[in-house]
């Protein structure tokens, strides 16, 4: 029942759902005429704040695409391909590809979102190796896995009411941090982690779909490419000249990298000492730059390896903007803090968890990234939940205000599984020589989402 289900799902989203860049466009003229309707906000007003916003995401996107550039170069490496060749021979039917791919991408992304390019590059190695792969319920598997980030080191939200002086201390609605294990460390999201790590997993299983002809990622390259593509190691070869000549060696010079590989290595060493187990971006990128020289061993082939991984990333370089548009209209026109104030209105101290999760669900379409979004709800709906607390014992309003934060967290990752804006992390590694788009892959997470859905409001609420 439940494969015949999301099978009419990923049918009506295949014919209904168009491409995430015009998906942009829709929800940019959606969001602008709301903020006309219900801000009163005139044209012009919406159109400088869409420009305002437009750019406030480059370096989020800069970030995004050296994450995905600089990951994919370590995944094409030959020493990572003979680890997924020896994987592949304890992971031999379809069903055992989803299961391992959803465990190994959900601890991953505990570690840090930015890791599920990791788990996009073991995928669509598993699916070559594998026969009956349905490739694009396996895309659907990896964008699911990444729903775990939420519960783990990278979350930022539970970061930030960490960090001192942050914006709500400032603003006079926190009265001092709100350390991580009343967030990350709580009962509610050890409970939460437990469900994304054993049960979703599971769960996949009984939504695999019954196809006589599956689309399998080796038929699909195997029509679109004629030839083989030549190893890094052989390319990097044929620009050899036919005699030796000193750019040559410079080119293939094991010392030169070998040097400045141990430089960064010695780096990122102190880096961990000094802060402890800290990651962000920065420091993930420089780990992925500097593993990739090292295993590429010369200058020429970890060039080749990049310029091949940098070969589909158009996506994120040009539609990263007009998010960054929509996050402007809601901020800039006031549009986002006075939705959260309307939901925070009718809040008590029976429904606030609840009303901070639909909060952060739908904010979340309009706002694809949890800091800018938490940066506009935030204020409004932990300030309701403190004036709701009022008169309460100061540790009980903390965990209250903890719960609010988190369930902000839980509905913001979890509407992405409805919103195409991250799967332009998955697609420059899983739609490499393939025809792939996200009405292929978002009709498969339809029933996931309603489930986890259902799940996250009870314990968000009931906890």
């Amino acid at each position: 029942m439940l494969t015949k289900l999301g099978q009419r799902f990923t049918d009506v989203f295949t014919k209904l759902m168009p491409s995430s860049f015009v998906f942009a466009l829709l929800l940019t003229l959606i969001t602008g005429s709301i903020a006309m309707i219900f801000i009163g906000s005139g044209p012009m007003d919406v159109v400088r704040a869409w420009y305002d916003g437009f750019f406030d995401l480059l370096a989020f996107g800069m970030q995004i695409a050296l994450i995905v550039i600089t990951g994919h170069s370590i995944a094409i490496s030959p020493m990572v391909g003979r680890l997924i060749d020896k994987l592949a021979q304890f992971v031999g039917t379809p069903k055992q590809v989803y299961f391992f791919v959803m465990i190994v991408g959900s601890l991953l992304c505990l570690v840090s979102f930015g890791w599920v390019i990791i788990t996009a590059v073991l995928a669509r190695e598993l699916a070559l190796r594998v026969k009956g792969v349905h490739y694009p319920f396996l895309v659907a598997c990896v964008y699911l896995s990444w729903s775990s980030w939420v519960c783990g080191l990278s979350s930022s939200i539970p970061l930030l009411l960490n960090t001192k002086k942050n914006f709500l201390i400032e603003a006079g609605i926190l009265s001092n941090v709100i350390e991580t294990n009343l967030t990350l460390g709580s009962s509610l999201n050890i409970v939460m982690l437990v469900f994304f790590l054993v049960l979703v997993p599971l769960m996949i299983l009984f939504l695999v779909p019954r196809l006589q002809q599956p689309m399998e990622l080796s038929n699909e390259l195997s029509s679109s490419k004629n030839t083989k593509e030549q190893s890094i190691k052989e390319e990097a070869d044929s620009y050899k000249l036919p005699f030796r000549a000193l750019s040559d060696s410079l080119n293939n010079s094991q010392v030169l990298q070998l040097l400045i590989g141990l430089m960064g290595l010695s780096y990122i060493i102190n880096y961990f000492y000094k802060n402890g187990f800290d990651l962000n971006f920065n420091i993930m990128i420089f780990i992925f730059i500097i593993i990739g020289l090292l295993i590429h061993k010369t200058p020429l082939r970890y060039t080749i390896a990049m310029k091949r991984s940098s070969s589909n990333i158009s996506g994120i370089l040009f539609q990263y903007p007009f998010y960054a548009g929509i996050m402007g209209i809601m901020i800039h026109t006031g549009l986002g803090s006075r939705i959260a104030e309307l939901m925070a209105s009718v809040a008590t101290i029976d429904t606030y968890p609840m009303f901070s999760y639909f909060t952060g669900g739908l904010m979340n379409f309009a706002i694809p990234s949890a800091g800018g979004e938490f940066a506009v709800v935030g204020p409004s709906v932990l300030g309701a939940v403190a004036e709701i607390g009022a008169g309460l014992p100061e540790a009980e309003v903390t965990q209250m205000l903890s719960r609010a934060a988190m369930s902000i967290a839980y509905g913001e990752s979890l509407s992405n599984l409805m919103q195409p804006f991250f799967l332009l992390l998955v697609f420059p590694v899983m739609g490499q020589g393939v025809k792939l788009q996200a009405r292929d892959v978002m009709g498969y997470l339809v029933i996931p989402f309603l489930l986890l859905m259902v799940v996250q409001i009870s314990l968000v609420t009931y906890l």
